[in-house]
């Protein structure tokens, strides 16, 4: 029943064949396992499709339900000694997975020892049932309202250039000088347009930037300003370092880009792992420690 609902939520069987790590030879024997020990036929298969039939999809919604019931049996069975089971799979951004969150995950597996976590660091939009991701870590992006979305904190930014790269320019004193400026932008966040809000006042400014490099990396983004390519807007925690000792400027720092939230995704279920409800209660518990994180405002 596993191998078969992998087959319908990954796709195809070879799909299913690399998250659960064996060879489509032997998804395929399984799925025919199920049919001869279901007597029905579950999937119509060609060369490029495939099929659910009626009992199909019947057997798929009772699966669910099984395999449901199975893992909260054995969150039960291991409730008393508080021991989460399983492999838990979580995706986060490149920069923040590299360095912010590494020492939080470190403690959960010492405090957990029976769990084992696939910590992949990867920026793209998550499709869980297709990549096999249990949760996302995700910075900054629209929430897909089909998942469960939780808010855990928010990125303040920086806008910073190196001095040299100022010193090649007239002195800057209000946002629409900066369009003149080289940039590097982060394609996550920005690519054409930078906006910025007074801090005070709460005015508004958009300007358009004609970046000399586009990159979806922090880290590329912040070695570039150092090296003088460009003006950079970049998370805080990446730069306060840079700032204090003089190898970065802060500009025009009474202007700045709102904050980027920081929510952990994961799909609807009936039912949710012990493993993802801790790992849930560890991100709620630290996140706001983490450096360079601030809490939400209420709104």
């Amino acid at each position: 029943m596993r191998t078969f609902v992998r087959i319908i939520e990954a796709g195809s069987l070879s799909a299913a064949a690399v998250q659960l790590n064996t060879t489509q030879a032997t998804v395929s024997r399984r799925l025919q396992s199920l049919e001869t020990l279901l007597n029905s036929k579950l999937l119509l298969r060609t060369t490029h499709a495939m099929k659910l039939t009626d009992d199909g999809e019947r057997c798929y919604q009772h699966a669910r339900r099984v395999i449901d019931a199975w893992l909260a049996l054995e969150d039960d069975m291991h409730a008393a000694d508080d021991e989460p089971p399983g492999v838990l799979r979580v995706r986060a951004p490149h920069a923040f997975g590299q360095q912010q969150l590494l020492t939080p995950l470190v403690h959960f597996l010492e405090r957990y020892p029976t769990l084992t976590v696939e910590w992949m660091l990867n920026d793209k939009i998550v499709d869980f049932l297709s990549d096999n991701i249990d949760c996302a870590i995700r910075v900054g992006v629209e929430v897909d309202p089909a998942t469960v979305s939780v808010l855990l904190a928010e990125v303040p930014r920086s806008l910073v250039a190196a001095p040299g790269l100022l010193a090649r320019h007239p002195p800057i004193s209000e946002p629409q000088q900066l369009s003149a400026v080289p940039w590097v932008a982060i394609s996550t966040f920005y690519q054409h347009e930078v906006t910025l809000s007074h801090v005070t006042q709460g005015w508004r400014e958009t300007f358009s930037i004609q970046p000399r490099l586009s990159t979806d990396s922090l880290y590329v983004a912040r070695n570039t300003a150092l090296a003088g390519l460009g003006m950079a807007l970049v998370s805080s925690w990446t730069v306060e370092e840079d700032i204090a000792a003089g190898r970065l400027v802060e500009v025009l720092p009474q202007w700045q880009a709102s904050a980027l939230p920081v929510h952990l995704v994961y799909p609807w279920a009936r039912y949710y792992p012990t493993r993802l409800r801790k790992f849930l209660d560890l991100m709620r518990e630290v996140m706001p420690q983490v450096t360079g994180m601030r809490i939400p405002q209420a709104k």
